[in-house]
């Protein structure tokens, strides 16, 4: 029998159902699902290249729940992973912010009954 193929992105809510959204995403929720997607392409994507485009990865990222996202930029025990040696400076710090933040999220998220969203 034959099936067809089926994306599981079109499963997956990017967007969480109230009150979860607010909670874990803050006073502005878009801003912290962009925060965490583009420390994700800069974590993955070197400035020498890499075989996934940078918009790809930010893509990749954005389509994921707040609790998926945190979960890019923390190791197994949810802490911070270590930032890659590309980033400095400017993205260090947001990459440090977003970690933090992460850290936030995995935490709430744990205590919140999303089934296999977090």
């Amino acid at each position: 029998m034959r099936h067809s193929r089926v994306t599981a992105a079109r499963f997956i809510a990017r967007v969480l159902p109230d009150p979860y959204e607010a909670v874990l995403g803050g006073p502005d929720p878009t801003a912290i699902h962009h925060l965490l997607a583009t420390v994700h392409a800069d974590f993955i994507c070197p400035p020498s290249g890499h075989s996934v485009s940078w918009q790809d990865c930010y893509d990749g990222a954005m389509i994921r729940p707040l609790p998926h996202k945190a979960e890019f930029l923390l190791d197994e025990r949810g802490n911070p992973k270590p930032l890659p040696a590309h980033i400095t400076g400017e993205a260090a710090a947001r990459a440090q912010e977003a970690q933090a933040i992460a850290v936030r999220i995995r935490r709430e998220a744990r205590h919140m009954p999303l089934g296999n969203q977090g």
